[in-house]
């Protein structure tokens, strides 16, 4: 990712959750709240409710390469975490892209 660092520390993580705005809809919850930094930090986080770790590994794996294509269109700036919804585990690429793209489009101000 060019501009884009992980999110891994907890107190990060805590953090934005405390502090951040959030969209959901069916599959993903997406918080987004600014850095004062020059890069965005994706942080990405799939329940064990969600499947097993080949599961979860699989999702993480699509929510990164979705933001990765699409992380030229987010302004620079922002922590992310994208949360897996429970019943998400058979998501598809596409319906994964599609639901980071609209919740990234709800969140004003995060979408060039």
């Amino acid at each position: 990712m060019k501009f884009s660092e992980s999110l891994k520390k907890n107190d990060d993580f805590k953090r934005v959750y405390r502090r951040a705005r959030s969209k959901a809809d069916g599959r993903l919850v997406l918080y987004a709240m600014k850095n004062d930094l020059d890069e965005n930090r994706l942080g990405i986080s799939v329940s064990k409710k969600v499947g097993n770790s080949v599961v979860r590994h699989h999702l993480a794996r699509l929510i990164r390469e979705a933001y990765r294509l699409h992380e030229e269109d987010f302004h620079i700036g922002w922590d992310l975490v994208v949360v897996v919804r429970q019943g998400s585990a058979r998501m598809s690429f596409s319906e994964t892209e599609r639901s980071l793209i609209k919740l990234a489009d709800l969140h004003h101000g995060l979408l060039l």
